[in-house]
């Protein structure tokens, strides 16, 4: 279908199967393409759209009034946008909280975003939950120009999925680091403090800052290496542990340099602990496989259950891929389970100090359910660490 574009309807989303939505441009004019996936939070858009872990994806928010609290500069995830567009029900409003510096649009253009207003994005997910995740194309134009269904459409066939794409080295920092915490006081909340001073490298396969901050906020010294760093680079910063971080594409494709210098860390029995990207990574380290989900889990309020403790979380989640429950190891135990639809949310090694989850425990946004995760790394270190002073003294060394 060709349609001339006026000031109401500038845009269209086109899927690979021909259907397509006519709505009005949100942030930069032009297009641009990824696979669609939805998420169901209802707050905390600009930390998703500066989440690395959506690089080369296109959200679609369920929740209808994204843009209204504006955009500050605190809540980002990370330094540059790696997501490639967002789908949004209503029109961005004015911006109106005390810790907006700027309208959601205007922070759009900036970064480069391009997206589309005014669609049913009800309509959108219920294809997305019945067709899958696929590819699809924004295109955002001048009042007068023409939008060609047909001819986006055929664009959509030829370019490339997530299955089998490494994106971690991409959007992973180039140079080592220091992080001190970025967490900002809310109120006269009383924050726990940590002395303990252990510290840790992380992985930066795509880390949220806020993962940093909870870290930081919880007593680690943090240093933070390229996704591509041997172990011997991070054994130059004689870590007590090491935090494998969320990230983006293919988790088998990043863990053909990942896994053999995770297993270095593991045959070591240095602690490890890892969050999604991170969850996947350890568990291919530990002889598991991943799968790509059919339209994957992206919400703030995700029920898990610790089956350990026989609780429910409500989670925060961000992952198209997931590890399956096939050919379990005997050394791995299964330590979280998603009440949705019963894939692996945690796992941990019997005959290794490492764990990891699928969600995140750093809840940005989302709810603190599972913020205890930092509690227990911290935990594994000081264990890891007993038991080594333990067999030096058995030893009399």
């Amino acid at each position: 279908m060709k349609f001339k574009a006026n000031k109401n309807l500038n845009a269209v989303l086109c899927l690979s199967d021909g259907t397509f939505f006519f709505g009005k441009g949100v942030g930069k004019k032009g297009e641009t393409h990824g696979e669609i996936c939805f998420n169901t939070a209802i707050t905390g858009y600009q930390e998703i759209l500066t989440d690395p872990s959506y690089a080369g994806q296109i959200i679609n928010f369920t929740f209808p009034h994204i843009g209204n609290v504006g955009c500050n500069n605190d809540d980002n995830e990370a330094q540059k946008v790696f997501c490639h567009g967002l789908v949004i029900r209503e029109d961005i409003t004015q911006d109106s909280n005390f810790r907006s510096k700027s309208h959601l649009n205007t922070w759009l253009i900036k970064r480069g975003l391009t997206g589309i207003s005014g669609i049913d994005t009800r309509a959108l997910t219920r294809t997305i939950r019945t067709k899958g995740a696929g590819n699809v194309i924004i295109a955002f134009v001048a009042e007068g120009k023409e939008l060609d269904t047909k001819k986006l459409t055929a664009k959509i066939a030829k370019l490339p999925t997530l299955n089998g794409m490494e994106l971690c080295s991409k959007v992973s920092t180039k140079k080592v680091y220091k992080w001190k915490s970025k967490t900002i006081p809310m109120g006269k909340t009383e924050v726990k403090k940590f002395t303990h001073g252990y510290n840790v490298v992380v992985m930066d396969y795509g880390v949220k800052e806020n993962i940093l901050n909870c870290l930081a906020d919880h007593g680690f010294k943090i240093t933070v290496l390229p996704a591509q760093s041997s172990f011997a680079e991070i054994s130059k910063h004689k870590p007590d542990g090491v935090f494998l971080s969320n990230g983006p594409g293919d988790p088998f494709a990043t863990s053909q340099y990942a896994a053999p210098v995770i297993r270095k860390i593991l045959e070591n029995k240095i602690p490890i602990f890892g969050i999604c990207m991170g969850h996947q990574l350890l568990s291919i380290a530990a002889g598991l496989s991943t799968t790509k989900m059919f339209q994957g889990h992206r919400g703030a309020n995700h029920p898990v259950k610790n089956l350990k403790k026989g609780v429910v979380e409500i989670t925060s989640q961000n992952h198209g891929f997931c590890v399956p429950q096939e050919n379990m190891p005997s050394n791995i135990e299964v330590t979280h389970i998603s009440l949705f639809d019963n894939t692996i949310e945690g796992i941990r090694l019997k005959n290794r100090p490492a764990f990891s989850v699928q969600y995140h425990p750093e809840s940005s946004p989302g709810p603190h359910d599972s913020r205890y995760l930092f509690e227990q790394f911290i935990e594994l270190i000081s264990s890891n660490k007993n038991l080594g002073a333990s067999l030096d003294a058995r030893r009399g060394l």
